[in-house]
């Protein structure tokens, strides 16, 4: 099992850019596909993105598409989430998570197809 926790959460203002970091422990991160998930007050939790475990496959959420960018340092066991052009919707607790697989190009949108999470970093888009 693989430990995560992310960080670099906070607060913007509207059209402000935040980037967010998911450290992994425990495990290397290169045989994980990886993906970003966000719960809004009083919302379901939506995916926001994803990328496959060689780092070469992204995939987004319409609501973030050109605006959020998914990467990952494999050397670094750790995933990021760049966002701009921030919007005060975009105000919600941001989890990463994780699934491990053999498959070097496969991502996953759906929450249930991840095993490990982490406890989320809450970010607060300002108008």
């Amino acid at each position: 099992q693989v430990q995560l926790m992310e960080s670099g959460g906070g607060s913007a203002q509207a059209g402000g850019s935040l980037r967010l970091s998911c450290a992994a422990s425990g495990r290397t991160l290169s045989n994980y596909a990886m993906g970003w998930f966000r719960r809004a007050p009083g919302k379901e939790r939506e995916f926001v993105a994803a990328i496959t475990p060689d780092g070469l496959v992204t995939y987004y959420a319409d609501s973030v598409k050109g605006r959020f960018t998914v990467s990952r340092d494999n050397s670094k066991d750790t995933v990021y989430l760049q966002m701009s052009s921030l919007k005060p919707e975009d105000t919600a607790v941001y989890y990463c998570a994780a699934r491990y697989i053999f498959r070097r190009s496969v991502y996953y949108t759906s929450h249930n197809d991840y095993y490990d999470w982490g406890r989320g970093t809450q970010v607060t888009v300002s108008s």
